[in-house]
């Protein structure tokens, strides 16, 4: 009567706001069955990946069973605030949706320097554009491995496009395309990783709420169908009891005809009844064993060196990455005065001589040795050593 509302109006709105609103915040939520089902599948995708990653390196992989939440971005860069590298990777058959694998700097400094047969234990202190590129590299057999596993649980083909890496910092905002997701409420998968004695980090792996939605209704769909197709299965028959052979008695004739079984012995002055066949391999009490030529084993010597297998795959599979090649003419020392004192016209006196080979490095490591020509309007270089 007087413009207010009362108590039981209010509620009545408040219930009403609440029912329009829950089935949105479900869409949201994972149960614990889900939860369940996006782990075990990561596990077994891991685990292949973990495989390929074993030989990319050429040593032990060990990836722990994974923990599976529901997080922010705000509360994931709590917890991974230094500077990351973002592997992002997309679906193009099988599955719609992508996905992120974030990993810690270090670890892909380390990761490259093994693929490149080094031992890990010294690192740049630069993250640069040749181990973004190595790694996506490795992702993308990785990852390759996880589509397979996938698609046998899935039964059907998964595949996915190269996967792009790049140097993200959490605490900053994050404008891209395949991470739009990130916005808001996501699935986290947390690995631990552990390759050797080097390194001993996380792994992890980011869903969008709808695609671990997605993966959860495939994989329970997949099994349904795996359960009506089986068979019931027939039960086995008992096997039949063996019968032991009986000893025969001291002085017991044999019927004729009879074959003697397989491991019995003849009894002492047990007679052979005639036309009884012996049992090949039955030795006989008094009888002398016939001789036998026994000759040592001899062994084919190879002269040819063995190149196992595991190290031609490793280098055909970092064929692509790209290396810098530098060429050096000389190098020299000076103080800081004398570099004060350079002008336009200052001749630097360098350590090499005239008309001697200049270097070659890779990578910063000294390869070759060659000279410089001129090719049409560019300068180039000819090989003349290679140092071993």
């Amino acid at each position: 009567m007087d413009g207010m509302l009362s108590q039981e109006e209010i509620n009545a709105l408040l219930s009403g706001d609440g029912a329009e609103a829950a089935p949105a915040q479900t869409e949201n939520v994972l149960t614990d069955e889900e939860k369940d089902a996006v782990g075990e599948i990561a596990n077994i995708c891991m685990g292949s990946a973990a495989t390929t990653l074993a030989m990319l390196v050429n040593s032990r992989v060990d990836i722990t069973t994974p923990t599976v939440s529901i997080v922010t971005l705000n509360e994931l860069s709590s917890k991974f605030g230094r500077p990351c590298v973002f592997v992002q990777i997309s679906y193009i058959e099988g599955l719609d949706g992508s996905n992120v694998l974030i990993l810690d700097e270090r670890d892909v400094k380390v990761i490259t320097e093994l693929m490149m047969g080094n031992d890990g234990s010294s690192i740049p202190d630069e993250l640069t554009d040749l181990h973004l590129s190595a790694i996506s590299e490795a992702m993308n057999q990785m990852m390759g491995a996880a589509s397979t596993s996938l698609s046998s649980m899935l039964e059907k083909k998964v595949d996915i496009s190269p996967p792009k890496a790049s140097l993200i910092d959490l605490s900053d905002s994050i404008q891209d395309e395949i991470t739009e997701f990130l916005q808001g409420e996501f699935v986290m998968v947390a690995f631990r990783m552990e390759i050797g004695d080097i390194v001993d980090s996380q792994i992890m792996q980011l869903y969008p709420m709808s695609f671990a939605k997605e993966l959860f209704s495939k994989f329970s769909a997949g099994q349904d169908t795996a359960q009506e197709a089986a068979p019931a299965a027939a039960p086995e028959p008992a096997p039949a009891p063996a019968s032991e052979p009986q000893p025969m008695a001291q002085g017991q004739p044999m019927a004729q005809g009879q074959p003697m079984m397989q491991g019995q012995p003849m009894m002492q002055g047990q007679p052979m009844m005639q036309g009884q066949p012996m049992m090949q391999g039955q030795p006989m009490y008094g009888m002398p064993m016939p001789d036998v030529n026994i000759q040592p084993v001899q062994f084919q010597q190879f002269t040819q060196a063995i190149v196992p297998l595991n190290q031609q795959e490793n280098i055909e599979l970092i064929m692509d990455v790209p290396l810098e090649v530098t060429v050096e003419l000389g190098r020299t020392n000076k103080s800081i005065k004398e570099i004060l004192d350079f002008s336009p016209g200052t001749i630097i006196e360098l350590t090499k001589l005239a008309g001697e080979p200049i270097d070659v490095l890779v990578n910063g490591k000294f390869v070759a040795k060659g000279e410089v020509v001129v090719i049409e309007e560019n300068f180039g270089v000819r090989l003349t050593e290679i140092i071993k």
